[in-house]
């Protein structure tokens, strides 16, 4: 029985599927991680999701004050328990995306993101953080390989995820951990991505609302091409999404996967100018 299951059966407690949890118990593959956020003794890292509190070790070791956020009460415990010693450490029960970083951060302007998220929640968490009002310098994500790829794609591959991150920041992944570095083990592998944020987005628009309503309805149906994709999410004629495709100098046959962010920021501004979505 590793560590791990050993705790947990301590305190009466099984894994939960339902909340992806799969513990990370490779301590090689918890030092990449810390070395992946580039942590430094000035640093105030939100930690999302600790489970079993082993990254937080990792991370409290270095870092001037860890804020810890789980969002299953009877891990906390288990967390204090394992966390006793380290002085720098917050445990804050709740659900990342019901709480606003700003709120945890009190002096402090700056932060650092390091996560282990299912996928169920990916998306969600990322632009929960990056639409927030204090936004993290660097957000270091373990998830899994599949999510990764989509996080990293470009034309002629982009997918919601990716157009959705990248307006924020620069991903890249930095490392691959194998199932069996996790408790349980997960059916798949995983990859940490480190995504180094910009102060504004990385192209500019008129309006952010715009930009994802376009954005959304333009993979809103899959391997459509675009001009047929965006007639039905955005609930507009035909000749009216045409003309904005003519004017965005985007071929109304090409299909979403294909654009650049450029091109869908372009579109969105043309968007804003003409039919007002996303006001």
């Amino acid at each position: 029985m590793n560590d791990s299951a050993r705790l947990l059966k301590q305190f009466g407690l099984r894994p939960k599927k339902s909340l992806g949890q799969n513990f990370l118990i490779d301590n090689r593959a918890l030092d990449k991680i810390v070395r992946a956020a580039d942590v430094t003794t000035d640093d105030v890292v939100l930690e999302i999701g600790p489970g079993l509190g082993s990254l937080t070790q990792h991370l409290a070791a270095i870092a001037r004050r860890v804020i810890a956020v789980e969002i299953d009460s009877h891990l906390i415990p288990v967390l204090h328990s394992q966390l006793a010693d380290w002085t720098n450490v917050e445990i804050v029960q709740g659900d990342i995306l019901k709480i606003d970083p700003a709120t945890l951060l009190r002096e402090a302007t700056t932060y650092k993101v390091v996560a282990n998220i299912p996928y169920y929640i990916t998306s969600g968490i990322i632009r929960h953080l990056l639409e927030a009002a204090i936004k993290p310098s660097l957000m270091v994500l373990t998830i899994q390989q599949e999510v990764a790829e989509r996080i990293i794609a470009q034309p002629d591959d982009m997918n919601l995820l990716a157009v959705s991150v990248q307006f924020y920041g620069s991903p890249r992944i930095v490392t691959n951990i194998q199932a069996g570095a996790f408790y349980p083990a997960p059916e798949v592998d995983s990859a940490v991505v480190r995504i180094d944020l910009d102060a504004k987005p990385r192209v500019a628009v008129k309006s952010v609302d715009t930009f994802f309503s376009v954005v959304k309805a333009g993979f809103s149906q899959k391997r459509k091409q675009i001009h047929n994709s965006l007639v039905g999410g955005l609930g507009k004629p035909r000749e009216e999404i045409d003309r904005l495709l003519q004017a965005g100098n985007i071929d109304p046959k090409r299909r979403a996967e294909t654009l650049t962010l450029e091109e869908w920021a372009g579109l969105a501004n043309l968007v804003d100018q003409g039919s007002g979505i996303g006001k």
